[in-house]
C-alpha cells in the first residue's frame, strides 16, 4: 500500500497595496528634510531636484506625494526616451524614478534637462546614488547631475523602525502585538528593506502554516536558537 504525502499549504502570492497619500507617509528624522523639501513645493531652491536614499526609504512615496500635489505625470528613468521627454513634460511637472547610474539613457535625460529648463518645469528624480558621481559620457549631461540639489533620505532611527514594522503589518492586514515589534526591530537588520522583507516573508509563513502571526513564528523564521 502506497503511503499518501499530505500535501504542503502553499501561500497565495496575492497583491498587498500600500496607500501612497500623505496621511500615510510616516515621518521621521531619517526623512525630515525630504519631507520638508515635498511641502515646500513650489518654493524649491532648484527647478530640478533629486531624493538619494536606500532602497524602500520612501523616495517613491515623497515623489508619489509631490506628483499629486503637482499635477506631475512619473515616468521610470529606464524608460525615458528622447522621443517621449515632451510628452512627458506635458504638465510642467514630472517625476523621474529609480535614477540607476548604469540603466537611463543619458541623451533622453539630457533632453530632459534642457526642456525642463526652457519650459520652466519642474523635475523631481529619485535614487540611490549621488548624481555627482554617475558614470556620464555626456560632458554637458554630467555639468548637469553635479549642479543638481540632492536631499537625502537617512536609515531609520529606532522610532521610525519600529512604526515601519507597524505599517508593513497593516498593509498586508496583519495584527501584530508590541512584543512581536519589539522582538522584530533588535533582530533585523535595521533598514527599510530589510523590514519590508522580514513582514513579508512573516506573512507567507503564517499563511503557509496556517497559524497566528506571533514572535514564536517570527523565531522560527529568523532561526533565533536563543528564543
Amino acid at each position: 500500500m502506497v503511503a499518501r504525502v499530505r500535501p504542503r499549504q502553499l501561500a497565495l502570492a496575492l497583491p498587498h497595496a500600500e496607500s501612497l497619500t500623505r496621511d500615510n507617509f510616516l515621518e521621521g528624522s531619517a526623512n525630515a528634510q525630504a519631507l520638508a523639501l515635498i511641502d515646500a513645493w513650489p518654493d524649491w531652491p532648484n527647478r530640478v531636484m533629486m531624493l538619494v536614499g536606500p532602497e524602500g526609504s520612501g523616495k517613491s512615496h515623497l515623489a508619489s506625494i509631490w506628483a499629486a500635489e503637482a499635477g506631475a505625470r512619473s515616468v521610470a528613468a529606464h524608460t525615458l526616451t528622447a522621443a517621449n521627454v515632451p510628452g512627458e513634460l506635458a504638465t510642467g511637472a514630472l517625476v523621474v524614478d529609480d535614477l540607476d547610474p548604469a540603466a537611463f539613457d543619458e541623451r533622453a535625460l539630457f533632453h530632459l534637462l534642457n526642456l525642463a529648463r526652457e519650459d520652466e518645469a519642474y523635475v523631481l528624480m529619485t535614487g540611490r546614488a549621488l548624481p555627482s558621481v554617475f558614470p556620464v559620457e555626456l560632458r554637458d549631461l554630467r555639468s548637469r547631475l553635479r549642479a543638481v540639489p540632492v536631499v537625502a533620505l537617512t536609515p531609520p532611527d529606532d522610532q521610525l523602525f519600529r512604526a515601519l514594522i507597524v505599517k508593513f503589518c497593516a498593509d498586508r492586514q496583519m495584527t501584530v502585538d508590541e512584543g512581536l515589534v519589539s522582538y522584530l526591530s533588535t533582530r533585523i537588520e535595521r533598514s527599510f528593506a530589510a523590514a519590508r522583507r522580514t513582514v513579508e516573508m512573516l506573512d507567507e509563513e503564517a499563511l503557509r502554516l496556517r497559524r497566528p502571526v506571533t514572535r514564536a513564528l517570527a523565531a522560527e523564521l529568523l532561526k533565533d536558537p536563543a528564543a
